[in-house]
């Protein structure tokens, strides 16, 4: 699709605006109007300062890193360091790369951090988080965006603050505190949207990069981050992004030339509709402690982009990651489901399956390839840096490690069940070609492994 819109464009560019131009209002108005955007002076003062000392430190202990994503069978650095905070045990996977969650302080988890401040750096997060939740919830309703029974009037109002009220005072939602305000179904839905359980950290000095990709339909200037819908996120789910550039006398003196367009030293965000080129795009700029939001389905319709300034740049994005795939408590239930079908004899001590059935073979085989590559080597390609925040994931990891190694002994059991000559020929030819299929798909992902 890039392809084909690039050479539709040939030598052409499309026109985009910025807040300083007359149409830019009623073009957001008529084709972005589920981006919200926030100026840092509607932001408490003391938030900001805790989530800015949050990121610094961070950097300080050098806890972002660049990562090796893999696009179409390729191996790219990203130009952005990143870290993800959020829920124990959660993971996030983007372009084949799975991060695994540095905890924030949760209720009922032992998390031990390296330091006291990296400790105030994921508590300023998750402050950060409810914050951009109780925003997304009242974006969502000021615009309509989320279906209520009740009628409209000042019950809405009402219930904004309320449950506003509620999330500041308890960190979260509970759910009898709420039910009072919000309608049941509304709740759930206003929940699942919202809550977001992630934030995705990043960190660019662009003046420490000797090369950055130029925008290509507008000819906005240099990209940090290329165009692209944020992957892996719960349906229609809100994403929020908290801006903090370093900004510096770069910023300051650029402002004094009158220039058309954006202005390349200050950052901006990029925002065009998905494979179109009809419609003019955005670039609005983002200052100290700025924040947006993407509501509703903007993120499935629109693309955006990260337009680079002169000044180092910090970004908390908050998303509602789908972790139906992605967290301990799934992987350890998907372990627990294939280890039924092992037994150990009680005098012998001998390890044996219970059945040879093909979907049970196929379904434990598939298992063991989920807990190598999508957990265990994922984790330790570039695991270790998680060390320098906390080695909350030591133990699971352990402890699926464990599990693995009873997997490959169940491999070993299927290969010498197949040998045996009492099998039934046509039962043995269903279960070798079933099992040979996984078999190859394992062989072909270690190697693959291996050269990442």
């Amino acid at each position: 699709q890039k392809k084909k819109l690039l050479e539709e464009l040939g030598e052409n560019r499309l026109p985009y605006v910025t807040p300083a131009d007359a149409d830019f209002h009623q073009l957001w108005k008529d084709k972005y109007s589920k981006l919200i955007f926030g100026k840092s002076d509607t932001v408490p003062e003391e938030l900001h300062q805790m989530v800015q000392e949050g990121f610094l430190t961070l950097r300080k202990h050098d806890c972002f890193f660049q990562d090796l994503v893999r696009i179409k069978g390729k191996d790219f650095v990203t130009p952005v360091s990143r870290i993800l905070i959020g829920n124990p045990g959660c993971t996030y996977k983007y372009l084949n790369t799975r991060l695994f969650t540095v905890p924030w302080p949760t209720e009922g988890y032992d998390i031990n951090y390296c330091s006291p401040q990296i400790q105030d750096a994921c508590k300023a997060l998750i402050r950060l988080n409810d914050y951009l939740h109780i925003e997304a919830v009242k974006a969502l309703q000021g615009q309509n965006l989320f279906e209520t029974r009740e009628t409209k009037d000042t019950t809405v109002i009402d219930r904004e603050q309320n449950f506003a009220t509620s999330l500041t005072e308890k960190g979260s939602i509970s759910k009898d505190q709420s039910s009072c305000c919000v309608p049941e179904d509304d709740y759930i839905s206003l929940k699942n949207r919202t809550s977001y359980n992630l934030t995705l950290l990043n960190y660019m000095d662009p003046l420490q990069m000797l090369y950055l990709k130029q925008e290509p339909y507008f000819g906005m200037g240099s990209m940090a981050v290329s165009w692209h819908h944020d992957e892996n996120l719960v349906e229609r789910s809100t994403v929020a992004v908290y801006s903090y550039s370093c900004e510096g006398s770069a910023v300051e003196e650029s402002h004094e030339q009158k220039l058309k367009g954006r202005d390349p030293a200050v950052w901006h965000v990029g925002l065009k509709v998905a494979w179109d080129i009809e419609t003019p795009g955005l670039a609005i700029p983002l200052h100290q402690g700025d924040f947006y939001l993407m509501l509703d389905d903007l993120n499935m319709t629109h693309q955006h982009c990260v337009l680079a300034g002169f000044s180092p740049r910090f970004s908390s994005t908050h998303r509602v990651a789908d972790c139906s795939r992605g967290t301990l408590e799934y992987i350890f239930g998907q372990c627990e489901l294939a280890l039924q079908n092992l037994q150990t004899d009680s005098d012998s001590k001998a390890l044996s399956l219970k059945s040879l059935e093909t979907a049970v073979v196929k379904q434990v085989e598939e298992i063991h390839n989920e807990v190598e590559f999508e957990w265990l080597r994922q984790f330790w390609f570039q695991g270790k840096r998680y060390l320098k925040c906390t080695d909350w994931w030591l133990k699971p990891m352990a402890k699926l490690e464990e599990f693995w190694r009873k997997m490959e002994i169940m491999t070993s059991l299927v290969l010498s069940e197949i040998g045996k000559e009492e099998q039934i020929e046509e039962q043995r030819n269903e279960t070798i070609s079933c099992f040979l299929l996984v078999l190859t798909e394992r062989q072909r992902l270690r190697k693959e492994w291996t050269a990442r």
